[in-house]
C-alpha cells in the first residue's frame, strides 16, 4: 500500500496483530516510494541516465536504473526490519495464523462509505492542513530578503557544506525540507529557486527541465544522489502525523523521520566518495 501513498500503508498497519511487528511495518514503510516519488525519480532518470547513454536501449536503461532504486528500498526495508527487530523492538516473533471467518455475500454499499470515510477523507483532510499553511510557509522563503538575499538563499547557503558532502547542493537540499507536506512539490521547489522566481515552478517539458539542471552544476552524480535521498528521507508531514495517531507516540514517529533520512544521508555520502575516488 505504501507505493500509492505511505500514509494509506502506515494505516493498512493495523492488519498486523503484533504490535511488535506492527511497529517495525510502520517504522519502515517510507522506505517504498509513494505516487508522489514516482514522477520525480522517472524525471531525473529519464534526464540524466536515458540522456546520457542515448540510443535505442537508453529507456530500457532508466527504466532498470529506477528499478534498481526501489529494490534497494525494498532491501533496505528489510535489512531495518531485521535490526529493530534484534535491538529497540526485540521481542518474541509472533507466529502467523490464517482463520478463514465464514463467507458472507459482500455489502457493496458499507464497504464504499467506510472507504470513503475512514480513509480517503481522512487522509485528504490531514493532507489539507498541512499543505494550504505550508504553501504560504514556502512563498514567504521566496518572497522575504535579508540584505538583498531571500530567506530561500540564506537557507540554502547554510546547508549547502552538508549537501556538497551528499553530492548535492543546498538548493536542492532545501527543497526537500520545504517539500516535507508533499514530495510532489519537491522538483518545482527546486526549479523556483534556480530561476529565482517567487513562486512554484510547474514545468512539463523534460528538456528545458534538464537544461535548467545542468546549467546549475546537475552532473550524473547529482542525479543518482538525488534519486537515492528522494527514496531515502523522511516521510511527508502527512504520513508522519498518521504515524503519530497509529502509534500514540512522538518518540515512534521522530525514529520513523531519522531512519530514512539518517540512511539517505549516509548512503549519498558513500556514493559521493566512491565517485570521487573511483571515477574522477
Amino acid at each position: 500500500m505504501g507505493f500509492g501513498c505511505n500514509s494509506c500503508g502506515v494505516t493498512g498497519c493495523r492488519i498486523i496483530d503484533s504490535p511488535r511487528e506492527r511497529l517495525i511495518a510502520i517504522l519502515t514503510n517510507n522506505l517504498v516510494p509513494c505516487n508522489g516519488r514516482f514522477p520525480f525519480l522517472i524525471t531525473i532518470a529519464t534526464i540524466f541516465i536515458a540522456g546520457t547513454i542515448g540510443g535505442i536501449g537508453s529507456s530500457i536503461i532508466s527504466t532498470i536504473a529506477v528499478m534498481g532504486i526501489i529494490i534497494l528500498g525494498i532491501m533496505m526495508t528489510l535489512v531495518i526490519s531485521k535490526i529493530l527487530s534484534k535491538t529497540i523492538l526485540k521481542g518474541m516473533l509472533s507466529s502467523f495464523v490464517l482463520e478463514l471467518p465464514p463467507y458472507r455475500k459482500p455489502q457493496f454499499l458499507k464497504v464504499l462509505v467506510r472507504s470513503i470515510f475512514d480513509r480517503t477523507i481522512f487522509i485528504l483532510g490531514r493532507a489539507i492542513a498541512v499543505a494550504a499553511p505550508a504553501g504560504l510557509v514556502i512563498w514567504l522563503f521566496a518572497n522575504i530578503g535579508i540584505q538583498g538575499q531571500s530567506l530561500l538563499t540564506i537557507i540554502a547557503n547554510f546547508l549547502d557544506p552538508l549537501a556538497n558532502l551528499m553530492g548535492l547542493d543546498g538548493y536542492i537540499l532545501t527543497a526537500f525540507i520545504l517539500g516535507i507536506p508533499a514530495n510532489e512539490i519537491v522538483l518545482p521547489i527546486i526549479l523556483m529557486c534556480y530561476m529565482q522566481g517567487t513562486s512554484l515552478v510547474n514545468m512539463e517539458d523534460t528538456f528545458a527541465i534538464g537544461e535548467i539542471l545542468r546549467q546549475n552544476g546537475w552532473t550524473i552524480l547529482t542525479a543518482i544522489n538525488v534519486m537515492l535521498f528522494t527514496i531515502f528521507h523522511f516521510p511527508c508531514a502527512t504520513t508522519l502525523l498518521t504515524i503519530k495517531k497509529e502509534t500514540g507516540s512522538w518518540k515512534w514517529t521522530a525514529i520513523s523521520f531519522l531512519i530514512p533520512t539518517v540512511s539517505g544521508i549516509v548512503l549519498c555520502m558513500l556514493t559521493t566518495l566512491v565517485y570521487n575516488v573511483f571515477v574522477i
